[in-house]
């Protein structure tokens, strides 16, 4: 939003149509942004509350997640991203989560565009994957394994992004209860970027795998085998609850904030309660991008975001600014209609 007179903005709705054209083949640009956002954050120029977690006592696998931001620099806005995650969806043959985006002025606090927000969402978390894979295998040798436990639609955007950042893989890795998932998985990948094999168990494609992506909807740690992990692979925990404390607390732990990552029962924050301490997290990604942490390339190096509404912000920002530059905002007519203080 460009900065003028203090008027009413004129409100827009982005439809996921519009989202997903905007932001297809742009990875390089998608990493870049992420990557600029969380540096933004590291210095301080946001502002990113606790998510807060809206359960149900008569759905108790469902929840509907609440992430308020402000981000500054050549960004400057504030807003919300309102998700909702409900499991049993994918029974009944629609996506598991489906989410919306409020964008609202910096100067006045009004919302500008409410965007559909369920593909911004995935992109912003395969982008930090992405940019977390790239960072944290600098210095080992490159991977040339990848294993995919969890093939949903994060898992299916991951590996998009993985690839149009320049990943090649000889040799694809996977695993997930259902079949159906993992059809639809290996349907995607289609032969192509390596040899794909199906394994029946996390730690098959943990042992199978140099770089690892966890992309369930699993509420607990299942994973509890360390000796899977002997081999030092570089973990992206995009999940967050997957991993055994007793594995975190003998890796390099990477986070993007330590104090939303510590929260809610992932694995950081149940490794936190039973080691006592948080000594275990070796830094955020903004710490190792920045040169303050190094990443040693013989131990299990495991990222873990938390996912920052920050990062929805810049996405978000950068779909309304490029249909705006293209004038293909859908503008609702009349949408604040109070705007004289007494009448």
């Amino acid at each position: 939003m460009s900065t003028g007179p203090v008027a009413v903005p004129p409100f827009a709705v982005v439809p996921g149509a519009q989202v997903q054209e905007v932001l297809l083949g742009r990875e390089k640009e998608l990493v870049a942004l992420v990557e600029a956002t969380y540096r933004l954050h590291g210095s301080g120029d946001s502002v990113n509350p606790p998510s807060y977690f809206l359960r149900f006592p008569d759905r108790p696998t469902a929840r509907i997640i609440a992430l308020p931001a402000s981000i500054g620099g050549p960004i400057r806005v504030d807003g919300l991203k309102w998700i909702s995650s409900f499991p049993e969806n994918v029974a009944a043959g629609i996506p598991r989560a489906s989410a919306v985006l409020i964008l609202n002025e910096h100067d006045t606090g009004y919302p500008f565009a409410c965007l559909e927000s369920s593909v911004i969402s995935a992109t912003r978390t395969a982008a930090s994957a992405a940019a977390a894979a790239d960072w944290l295998t600098r210095s080992r040798s490159l991977p040339v394994r990848v294993g995919f436990v969890g093939l949903g639609l994060i898992a299916r955007y991951v590996h998009t992004f993985l690839a149009g950042t320049g990943w090649t893989f000889d040799e694809i890795n996977v695993h997930d209860l259902s079949p159906g998932s993992v059809a639809g998985f290996t349907g995607y990948l289609d032969g192509g970027g390596g040899r794909v094999t199906v394994h029946d168990s996390a730690e098959a494609v943990v042992r199978a795998s140099d770089l690892v992506v966890f992309a369930t909807v699993a509420g607990s740690p299942y994973v509890h085998d360390a000796s899977a992990f002997a081999h030092s692979p570089v973990v992206l925990h995009v999940s967050l609850r997957d991993l055994a404390p007793e594995i975190l607390l003998d890796a390099v732990n990477v986070v993007d904030d330590v104090e939303h990552c510590l929260k809610a029962q992932t694995s950081p924050h149940l490794a936190e309660q039973q080691s006592g301490s948080r000594a275990f997290i070796t830094g955020t990604l903004d710490d190792v991008m920045t040169g303050r942490v190094g990443i040693p390339p013989d131990r299990t190096v495991v990222f873990s975001p938390f996912g920052l509404g920050v990062l929805d912000l810049a996405v978000g920002t950068f779909v309304y600014d490029e249909l705006a530059r293209r004038g293909e905002l859908r503008v609702i007519d009349g949408f604040f209609s109070e705007l004289r203080r007494h009448g």
